[in-house]
C-alpha cells in the first residue's frame, strides 16, 4: 500500500492539465512516468504521440495464446487549476490523498499500473493491454486512437465508481440555434428586428422541454435524460437592435435516445422563433450513451472478482458522467466502469479515499486472473 501511495503521489505531483481546456502543460509529463515504471517490470510499453507532445502509452503483457484479452482504460489528462490552492501537492491527511487528477483519474491509472505489472509475473494465456489515454476531459482523442489499432475481448474504464460496477451512462450532446433579426439603430423600431427578444421563446421551449424529460419513464440505472442552455451571447452595442442571438445547449441523452432524437427537439426550439425573426440550428458535437448488459461475461466477471476481494458483491449501477467506455463499447469491446472512490472532481479539493485505490488494484489483479488466465 506505501508503494501504491507513493506512486500516486508522483504522478500527481506531475501537471497534466489539458490544454485544450485552456492553459495547460499536456500529458507527456504523466505519460513518461508511466512508461518509464512500467518498464522496470519487463512490461512492453509504447508511447505514440495522438497530438504533438501528447502522447498516450500502450503497455502490454502478452499471454501465451488462446485466452482472453482485456483492457485496462485510464485517462492521463486533468480539468485546470485554476482557484485551486497547491494543486499539485499530493497531501495524505489520514486515508486520503488531496490534488489535481487525485480521483479523476491518476488512483485508477495507478491501480491499473500496479495490477498490469503484477500480471507480468503471471502465466497467462490472454493479453493484458493498459492505455493511458490522453484529452478524455474534452474530445477523447486518446481513445478514439486506440479503438483504430487495438483490441480486446473486453475493458475496465477506471473512472471514479466507488468501487460501484458501472454498466450504464448517459450520452450527451450539445446544440446551437441562432435566431436572426435586421440591425437597426435603437431609434428605429420599424426597421429592426430584435434577435434577443426573439431568442426568449427558444428559451422558454428549453425549459418546457427539460420538464417534459422529467416527467417520462425513467432509465431504471440513469433516471431521466436533460437539456439546459449554457451560453447565450448576441448584440452589437447598447444602441443598436440585434441582428444575432446565439444559445449553446447541451442534452444529455438515454440508452434510448440518439442524435436524431436531439435534432428533431433543436427543430421543434428553433420553430418557437416568431417571424420576422428567423432561427437556424446545428448539432456541433455529441456522444453516445452507454448500456452494458448485466450478463455480459465481463460484468459477471469483474463482480466476482470484487466480491472475492471485498467479501461482499459490489452494487452494479449507472454512472453520472460520460466516459470513454462508450467509445470501447461502440468498437464492439464491452466495458464497464469501475475505480476507487472519493469527492471532490472538477472542484478546489479533490481527494482519493487510499483504501478503495487498493482494493481497486486487488480486484483488477483478481479479474486479470480469472479473465486471462
Amino acid at each position: 500500500m506505501n508503494d501504491a501511495v507513493a506512486l500516486l503521489r508522483e504522478l500527481v505531483a506531475i501537471d497534466s492539465t489539458n490544454p485544450d481546456l485552456g492553459a495547460g502543460t499536456g500529458e507527456a509529463g504523466v505519460a513518461a512516468a508511466v512508461a518509464d515504471w512500467l518498464g522496470g517490470f519487463g512490461v512492453e510499453v509504447a508511447v505514440e504521440e495522438i497530438e504533438p507532445g501528447r502522447p498516450n502509452v500502450t503497455a502490454v503483457v502478452r499471454g501465451t495464446g488462446g485466452g482472453r484479452s482485456l483492457m485496462l482504460n485510464a485517462h492521463l489528462d486533468t480539468v485546470g487549476v485554476a482557484g485551486y490552492e497547491d494543486p499539485l501537492a499530493a497531501v495524505i491527511v489520514g486515508d486520503r490523498c488531496y490534488g489535481r487528477g487525485s480521483l479523476d483519474t491518476k488512483a485508477g491509472l495507478v491501480a491499473a499500473m500496479r495490477a498490469t505489472a503484477a500480471a507480468a509475473g503471471m502465466s497467462l494465456a490472454g493479453d493484458v493491454v493498459l492505455t493511458g489515454v490522453i484529452d478524455e476531459e474534452a474530445g477523447s482523442k486518446g481513445t478514439e486512437a486506440v479503438v483504430r489499432s487495438q483490441a480486446a475481448d473486453a475493458a475496465v474504464v477506471l473512472e471514479p465508481t466507488g468501487l460501484e460496477i458501472a454498466i450504464a451512462h448517459r450520452g450527451f450532446a450539445w446544440g446551437r440555434v441562432t435566431v436572426h433579426g435586421v440591425a437597426a439603430h435603437g431609434s428605429d423600431p420599424a426597421s429592426g428586428v430584435d434577435a434577443i427578444a426573439h431568442a426568449g421563446a427558444v428559451l422558454t421551449g428549453v425549459a418546457a422541454l427539460h420538464a417534459r424529460l422529467q416527467e417520462s419513464t425513467a432509465h431504471p440505472l440513469l433516471g431521466h435524460g436533460g437539456v439546459h442552455a449554457s451560453l447565450i451571447s448576441g448584440g452589437q452595442e447598447v444602441s443598436s437592435y440585434p441582428a444575432l442571438c446565439t444559445i449553446d445547449m447541451e442534452r444529455r441523452l438515454l440508452p434510448s435516445e440518439d442524435n436524431t432524437t436531439w435534432e428533431a427537439e433543436l427543430a421543434s426550439l428553433a420553430g418557437l422563433v416568431a417571424r420576422p425573426a428567423t432561427a437556424d440550428y446545428e448539432v456541433p458535437f455529441s456522444r453516445f450513451p452507454l448500456q452494458v448488459s448485466p450478463d455480459e461475461l465481463i460484468v459477471t466477471s469483474l463482480v466476482d472478482a470484487a466480491t472475492s476481494v471485498l467479501g461482499v458483491a459490489p452494487i452494479v449501477s449507472g454512472a453520472p458522467y460520460w466516459t470513454d467506455a462508450a467509445l470501447l463499447a461502440k468498437a464492439g469491446i464491452p466495458a464497464v466502469v469501475y475505480g476507487p472512490g472519493g469527492s471532490g472532481i472538477h472542484s478546489h479539493e479533490e481527494w482519493v479515499d487510499l483504501p478503495t485505490m487498493d482494493a481497486c488494484e486487488r480486484t483488477l489483479v483478481r479479474l486479470i486472473e480469472r479473465w486471462c488466465g
